[in-house]
């Protein structure tokens, strides 16, 4: 189980502090989803919905490339 969880509101790592998902949380999605990166691409989705509403002040460039661009 990990301690890179979203803090809520601002979005910030549970177990670094940087931005979520911070880069250890990153890996652990690639390797949890190795199989499955539409499944990773729908879960991160909804995620940047829900922070979208939350980072109304953060550019939405920003908020994609943090959530779904790094997937790629």
């Amino acid at each position: 189980m990990t301690t890179h969880n979203p803090i809520k509101p601002a979005w910030t790592c549970g177990g670094c502090a940087g931005e979520w998902p911070c880069p250890t949380r990153r890996r652990e999605l690639r390797a949890e989803y190795d199989r499955a990166p539409v499944s990773l691409a729908l879960y991160l989705a909804a995620q940047l919905v829900d922070a979208a509403q939350d980072l109304a002040h953060v550019p939405a460039g920003h908020l994609h490339y943090r959530f779904l661009g790094w997937t790629r």
